[in-house]
């Protein structure tokens, strides 16, 4: 497999984790990002210090041809795609009653289709050659359900179901096809919450602590090295004990 890698939302949090990660274990790889340019190119800079090339590239993973455009640049620039981190994500939170047709629209468009078209893009060119990696990111969520985030726990039980699905496709074209689903992360998506809900979530953290992007981050790198070769269709739980 080619140690080339695209990342989508990349350009802060667990993307940003995972593409610095990934350049650490000497993988090439393209940052996608939506509309951070200055936030991407930062994590391109980071990439390069650990010698690898890094590229940024803008494209809403929800748009089928700008999501094409950002695979064929990354064949050009990378030599071609042997890995893929389906992270791009929107999160959505509040009382069931309240919910919008838009608001299902914009987080299914992006946290299950998004992962759809850049699963799809990827697995036509990992299919001519025989091999290749995909990790789609989900959430606890999506295993247990959360209460007031009901279309995105649907959302990430469906990447869930898209891994597994997938998983049995691909194999016999020597790709594996896995998911990690995060737990209370440190980072930006989380900001919308208070202190006390924060430190409640601490608290039925069996580990004691909220997850660091860099746990997850460790997570994808173990299942895009040779430690994952043989594991596919498994969902990799980075929750510190959340969920027992």
């Amino acid at each position: 497999m080619k140690k080339t890698a695209v990342i989508t939302g990349a350009s802060r949090g667990i993307g940003r984790a995972c593409a610095v990660a990934l350049a650490r274990c000497g993988f090439d790889v393209l940052i996608n990002y939506r509309i951070d340019s200055q936030a991407a190119e930062t994590t391109a800079s980071i990439c390069r210090e650990y010698g690898a090339r890094a590229f940024t590239f803008c494209a809403d993973v929800s748009d089928e041809k700008k999501v094409r455009e950002m695979f064929d640049f990354a064949e050009r620039e990378l030599g071609g795609v042997g890995a893929l981190v389906n992270n791009a994500g929107v999160s959505s939170d509040g009382l069931f009653c309240d919910i919008s047709r838009a608001e299902y629209e914009r987080v299914f468009d992006v946290n299950v289709w998004g992962q759809v078209v850049c699963a799809r893009e990827a697995a036509r060119r990992m299919v001519r050659e025989q091999c290749g990696k995909i990790v789609n990111i989900s959430s606890m969520w999506g295993i247990v359900g959360a209460s007031c985030e009901v279309v995105y726990s649907a959302s990430k039980a469906a990447v869930i179901g898209l891994t597994k699905a997938l998983a049995k496709e691909l194999a016999p074209s020597g790709i594996t096809v896995n998911c990690v689903a995060p737990g209370v992360i440190d980072t930006d998506m989380n900001a919308c919450y208070d202190k006390a809900t924060m430190d409640d979530l601490c608290e039925q953290t069996p580990l004691g602590r909220l997850g660091k992007a860099e746990d997850v981050a460790g997570a994808v790198a173990f299942l895009l090295g040779d430690g994952g070769d043989f594991i596919t269709g498994e969902v990799l739980r980075v929750d510190g004990g959340f969920v027992i």
